[in-house]
């Protein structure tokens, strides 16, 4: 949990400055290994909106060459799941993610985008409100995936649960 307490001064300096978005990507990248070998970083961060790309090389493809199911998933649950982090204080809240729905439209031959989105009254009204009266709740989040030519290539529902790290409890 060490490294998320650094996460968001990270997320906010790395809105203001491509150099701090280079060293929020190489910190992710440690943070998140399992992300690493696929190339998988951030191209933009708003307040209300994040990028996430993936490359498109031999670790990302399939037998057939398109870019792998599986790494469409984790680009989106990626692009999602940074974006709450960047709104919610990782220190405070928690994140797992409860289900992946994934509809895939258009087989990817490039460089893939993944875009999520959330409001300042979405934020407020379907996530601070309820976590005020609860300890836990589910929200999702949906993510769109195009390529770098704009083909739509699938569209993404993660659900997380979210839940405050107090009331978080944990077998010895």
């Amino acid at each position: 949990m060490s490294g998320l307490v650094k996460l968001p001064a990270l997320l906010e300096s790395a809105r203001k400055s491509p150099f701090k978005l280079k060293i929020l990507n190489l910190f992710l990248g440690r943070l998140i290994p399992f992300n690493r070998p696929h190339g998988v970083h951030i191209l933009e961060l708003g307040k209300e909106h994040i990028k996430t790309a993936a490359p498109y090389r031999r670790k990302n493809q399939n037998h057939i060459r398109g870019v792998h199911a599986c790494c469409i998933a984790t680009v989106a649950e990626f692009s999602s799941g940074l974006l709450l982090l960047s709104r919610l204080n990782p220190s405070r809240y928690r994140l797992i993610m409860a289900q992946l729905e994934i509809d895939y439209h258009y087989q990817a031959k490039s460089t893939i985008i993944a875009e999520s989105r959330i409001s300042e009254q979405q934020l407020k009204d379907e996530i601070l409100k309820p976590l005020a009266e609860t300890d836990k709740l589910l929200f999702t989040q949906t993510t769109e995936v195009h390529d770098d030519r704009q083909n739509h290539i699938a569209s993404a529902r993660v659900t997380w649960q979210i839940k405050r790290w107090d009331r978080v409890k944990t077998r010895v």
